[in-house]
């Protein structure tokens, strides 16, 4: 078994948050579900780091699709826009659902 144990240098950084956040925070520490607010902030920051992810390979898809399809007109193939965009929408809207339900 490792018992090396991982160290992780902790940096204090002071916060301003709206009255609002102030209450949010409190309410996570509250809920049990937090010790906090570090853990609350720092949750929230994964969170933000995650979703930024997403976006970016979202992104990315989206671009080689339009790569795709810019090929298909030089090609001389041809589809139509509305068609195009709506399957686009169609995909968008699945992969939402399934963030929204995993």
């Amino acid at each position: 078994m490792n018992t090396d144990i991982i160290k992780s240098e902790v940096t204090a950084v002071n916060v301003s948050l709206t009255p609002e956040l102030e209450k949010l925070v409190q309410a996570k520490i509250e809920s049990g579900r937090f010790h906090s607010a570090s853990e609350v902030v720092e949750e929230a920051l994964h969170l933000l780091e995650q979703q930024e992810i997403e976006r970016e390979t979202d992104l990315k898809e989206l671009r080689a699709r339009m790569d795709e399809g810019l090929a298909s007109l030089d090609r001389g193939e041809s589809v139509d826009g509305e068609t195009f965009m709506q399957a686009m929408l169609d995909e968008l809207d699945a992969k939402e659902a399934q963030r929204k339900a995993g």
